[in-house]
C-alpha cells in the first residue's frame, strides 16, 4: 500500500466489529488525558464528521493518525454513549482505546524531538495483546514537509453568551424617524393644496366634498308659554308630518288610490293631496319631497304607516298645542308650519322661544347607494332648546274676563271689544282679553281682523274717560281746589265748534268737582283746561302715558296720537280736554288710571313675569318696569275720592259699575273708533275704574265698539262683574267705610 501525502485527507477505514477495537500499526497507543483534549464536545465531533474519514474540525489542526480500518461511526457512537468514546463502553463492560495520535512530521530544517510515548504499562492489558498479535504495516516513505507548529492546547471553552436582544433604542429612533417623515409629508401636501392648488382645482375638490355630504336640520324644541302660576297656555307636543316622494314609481302609478286612502285620515281634500303627489321641478331638478300634512297626531301617523303606501312617509315633527283653545288666543298668537311665531307673543318672543336648531352632516354614497355610509363622516351640532315664557296672566281670571266680555259683546252686538286687568301696585297685567277671540290651534279658520289683540293694537278716542287726567292735572297744578264751585253754562264755544253737556245745567249754575265728574260735564272740563293752558294739558297727557307705546310686551303695539300744542286750532281747546282729537289704546288708559290708583306713581304695564331656561330650568325675572311720579299722593287720593261720585251720585254715568261691598272709583267714556285714520260711525264705549277706592288693588278697563250706547250702559256692567270676581278670587276684604255723600252744586 503506497504511502499518502501529508496533506492528503485520510480515508475512512474498515469499520471494526462492534465490541472490539483495533490499533494503528507501527504505533503505540498513547492515552490522552481528558484535560489535554480540545474544548470540543462529542456532539460537535459528530456534527463535524465527513465521509472522507476526517472531521471538518480537524482540518487546519494537528492531524490525528488514523488507520484505514478506523471506525467511521465512532464519533456518532460517542454522542450516543454520552459524549466520550469509552464511557458508555466501560459502562457496558467493554473497553475502548483512545484513538492513536498521528505522528508529527519533522520540520525540514530542525525537527523537534518526538514526544515520548507513554509507558506501555499504562496501556490496558487487552490493548497490549491486540497490539502484539497484529502485524505492523509497512510505513510509506514520505517527502519531508514544511515544519508545522504544534497546535497550542486550547483552554476549556467558555459557554457561549446568550443571543443579544434587539436594541429598543434603535427601534424607537427608527419609529420616530418614520413618524416624522409621515407628518412632514402630510404637511407638505397641505401646503401644496393651500398654496399651489389652482382655484379651479380647489373648487373641484370642494364640489366633490359637498356632493358627498348631506345635512339634516335638527329642530330645537320650542319653549312653552305659561301663566303666572305655571299653567301651560301654549306648548309644543310630539307629532308627525306626512310627505310624498313624487319620483317613486309605485306612487306615480297609484296617485288617485293613494289620495283616496289618505284624505279621510288627514282631513285634507283628495284633490289637494293628489296635486301634491304630482312631480314638480325645483331649480331644474325633480323634487323628491312634498308635504302632504303637518302636525299629524301620532295615532293617525301610525295608521298611515300601517297602510304601507308606496312613496308615502312620515317623519317626527312638532305641533304647537294650546290646551285652552281660545284662552288668551289674541294675546298668545300662533306659530306657522315651520314652528316660527307669526302673531302675538309667539311672534314677539320668537327668538327666545324657538331656541337654536342643530344640524347633522353626514357622508352619503352616490347613485343607488345614496344613503348614509356606515362609519363614514358624521358631524352633529346639538340643538339648543328654546326658553319658556312665564306671563303675568292668571289663567282663571283670564277665562272669566273673556267669558264676561264675550257675553257683553254678543248682548250689545259689539264689533270689537277688549278688557284689561292690572295690578295697581305692580303694573302686572293679570288679564288681557279681546272680543271676538279664536282658537289659536286653527288660526286660518277665522278672519285676520278677529285675531287682533284689541287692548294693545286698536286705538280710539278715549272720550270722557280722558277727563280724569285733566282733573288730576288741575289739582296737581293748584289751579283748582277740591271744594271749589265752578260756574258753568249749558254749552261753550271754542273756535267754530260748540261743545254741550249731556246733562245740561242752567246758565249761572255753580258745580263742585265731584258734580262735574259725576255728570261728565264737557263745559266744566274745558274750563279747567283753560286754567291749565295747552302746554300743561299736553305735558300731563304724556305723564299719564299717552302718545307712546307702553312696552307691555305685545308686538306692533299702537302708540296712539297726541295733538302737539303747535297744531292746536281754536276748536282743539274744546276737543282735546274732553278726550277728542287724541287717540289711545285701552292698555294706555288702564296704565294712566293705574297711576291714580298707585298714589300718583305711574308703573309701566308688563306681561312678562320671567323667562325659564330650556337647558337647566333656571328662572330669570323680567326687567323691573319703569316708573315715574305724575301726582302727589294726597292729590291722587283726593282725585280718587272725586271719581267715586261717578258710581255713587244719583243719575251719575257710572252707577252700573258698582261692586257690592266695595267702593269703586272710575270714569265712563264714549269716543270713536279709528280705522285706517278714519272715525267709524259707532261708539267706542268704555269704563275705566279701580277698587277698593280707598286703597285700590286692581284697575280694570273695558271698551266695546257698538252702534249705540255709552260707557255707562255698555262697559260699566261688564266692569262690575269682572271686578267682583277678581276681588273675591284674591280675597280682598270689603271696604270698611261707605263712600261720602257728595255735594253736586250750590
Amino acid at each position: 500500500m503506497s504511502p499518502r501525502a501529508d496533506d492528503e485527507t485520510p480515508r475512512r477505514g474498515t469499520s471494526p466489529r462492534r465490541g472490539s477495537s483495533r490499533d494503528l500499526p507501527g504505533e503505540e497507543p498513547e492515552e490522552t488525558p481528558r484535560d489535554n483534549r480540545r474544548g470540543r464536545s462529542s456532539i460537535g465531533e459528530a456534527r463535524a464528521y465527513t465521509p472522507r474519514g476526517r472531521t471538518v474540525a480537524e482540518r487546519g489542526r494537528t492531524p490525528r493518525e488514523s488507520g484505514r480500518n478506523a471506525d467511521p461511526f465512532r464519533p456518532a457512537l460517542q454522542v450516543l454513549d454520552g459524549g466520550e468514546g469509552g464511557q458508555r463502553s466501560r459502562a457496558r463492560g467493554r473497553t475502548t482505546e483512545p484513538p492513536p495520535q498521528r505522528e508529527q512530521p519533522k520540520p525540514r530544517e530542525q525537527a523537534k524531538p518526538r514526544e515520548q510515548a507513554k509507558p506501555r504499562e499504562q496501556l490496558k492489558p487487552r490493548a497490549k495483546a491486540r497490539e502484539q498479535e497484529k502485524p505492523r504495516e509497512r510505513v510509506r516513505t514520505r517527502e519531508p514537509e514544511r515544519p508545522r507548529k504544534k497546535a497550542p492546547e486550547r483552554r476549556r471553552p467558555v459557554p457561549a453568551e446568550p443571543p443579544k436582544l434587539a436594541s429598543s433604542t434603535r427601534r424607537l429612533r427608527l419609529g420616530t424617524v418614520l413618524a416624522l417623515s409621515l407628518f412632514v409629508t402630510i404637511g407638505v401636501r397641505l401646503v401644496v393644496l393651500q398654496v399651489a392648488t389652482s382655484p379651479a382645482e380647489a373648487a373641484s375638490l370642494l364640489e366633490l366634498r359637498e356632493n358627498r355630504l348631506s345635512s339634516v336640520k335638527l329642530p330645537a324644541p320650542r319653549g312653552s308659554i305659561l301663566d303666572r302660576n305655571g299653567n301651560v297656555l301654549a306648548h309644543s307636543v310630539e307629532a308627525r308630518y306626512v310627505y310624498a316622494d313624487p319620483e317613486n314609481a309605485g306612487l306615480r302609478r297609484s296617485i288617485p288610490a293613494t289620495a283616496a286612502k289618505l284624505a279621510p285620515l288627514l282631513g285634507v281634500p283628495q284633490s289637494e293631496l293628489a296635486a301634491n303627489m304630482q312631480r314638480k321641478q325645483v331649480l331644474g331638478q325633480w323634487t323628491k319631497f312634498r308635504y302632504l300634512d303637518r302636525g299629524v297626531d301620532l295615532g293617525v301617523a301610525e295608521q298611515i304607516d300601517a297602510l304601507n303606501l308606496d312613496g308615502i312617509y312620515t317623519h317626527p315633527d312638532e305641533r304647537r298645542d294650546v290646551p285652552g283653545g281660545d284662552l288668551a288666543s289674541n294675546l298668545i298668537g300662533f306659530t306657522g308650519e315651520e314652528g316660527r311665531g307669526l302673531e302675538g307673543l309667539e311672534a314677539r318672543y320668537d327668538n327666545l322661544l324657538h331656541g337654536t336648531d342643530g344640524k347633522r352632516v353626514f357622508e352619503v354614497g352616490t347613485g343607488k347607494l345614496n344613503k348614509p355610509i356606515p362609519g363614514g363622516f358624521q358631524q352633529d351640532v346639538e340643538a339648543r332648546p328654546g326658553n319658556s315664557l312665564q306671563l303675568t296672566i292668571d289663567q282663571d281670571l283670564q277665562f272669566q274676563v273673556q267669558r264676561v266680555l264675550d257675553s257683553a259683546g254678543k248682548k250689545k252686538n259689539a264689533r270689537v271689544g277688549g278688557a284689561v286687568v292690572l295690578d295697581a301696585r305692580t303694573g302686572e297685567v293679570l288679564a288681557q282679553a279681546s272680543y271676538p277671540f279664536y282658537n289659536a290651534a286653527k288660526p286660518n279658520s277665522v278672519d285676520p281682523i278677529e285675531r287682533v289683540d284689541m287692548p294693545s293694537a286698536v286705538v280710539t278716542d278715549p272720550g270722557s274717560s280722558h277727563k280724569a287726567f285733566i282733573f288730576g292735572a288741575a289739582l296737581q297744578e293748584g289751579v283748582v281746589k277740591p271744594d271749589e264751585l265752578i260756574p258753568i253754562s249749558p254749552a261753550i264755544k271754542k273756535g267754530d265748534t260748540t261743545f254741550e253737556d249731556t246733562h245740561p245745567q242752567e246758565k249761572g249754575s255753580r258745580m263742585t268737582l265731584p258734580g262735574l265728574l259725576a255728570f261728565s260735564s264737557n263745559v266744566g272740563t274745558i274750563l279747567l283746561a283753560d286754567r291749565l293752558g295747552k302746554e300743561k294739558v299736553y305735558e300731563y297727557q304724556q305723564k299719564f302715558g299717552l302718545g307712546k307705546a307702553t312696552g307691555e310686551g305685545m308686538p306692533a303695539e299702537a302708540e296712539g296720537d297726541l295733538l302737539e300744542t303747535a297744531d292746536w286750532s281754536g276748536s282743539s281747546y274744546g276737543s282735546v280736554p274732553i278726550g277728542h282729537s287724541v287717540s289711545a289704546t285701552l292698555i294706555q288708559m288702564a296704565a294712566g288710571y293705574g297711576a291714580i290708583a298707585n298714589d300718583g306713581v305711574y308703573i309701566q304695564p308688563h306681561l312678562i313675569k320671567a323667562t325659564i331656561s330650556g337647558e337647566d330650568g333656571a328662572e330669570t325675572p323680567a326687567p323691573t318696569p319703569s316708573t315715574h311720579r305724575v301726582l302727589d299722593a294726597d292729590v291722587a287720593k283726593e282725585l280718587r275720592l272725586i271719581m267715586e261720585s261717578v258710581t255713587t251720585v244719583e243719575h251719575a254715568t257710572g252707577l252700573a259699575a258698582q261692586v257690592p261691598g266695595y267702593r269703586v272709583a272710575g270714569k265712563t267714556g264714549t269716543g270713536k273708533l279709528l280705522v285706517n285714520g278714519q272715525y267709524t260711525s259707532n261708539n267706542a264705549s268704555s269704563f275705566v275704574g279701580m277698587a277698593p277706592a280707598e286703597n285700590p288693588r286692581y284697575v280694570i278697563a273695558v271698551s266695546m265698539d257698538v252702534s249705540s250706547g255709552g260707557g255707562g250702559d255698555v262697559a260699566a256692567p261688564a266692569f262690575s262683574e269682572m271686578m267682583s270676581y277678581v276681588l273675591r278670587q284674591n280675597h280682598v276684604p270689603p271696604s270698611g267705610t261707605k263712600a261720602p255723600d257728595f255735594k253736586i252744586k250750590e
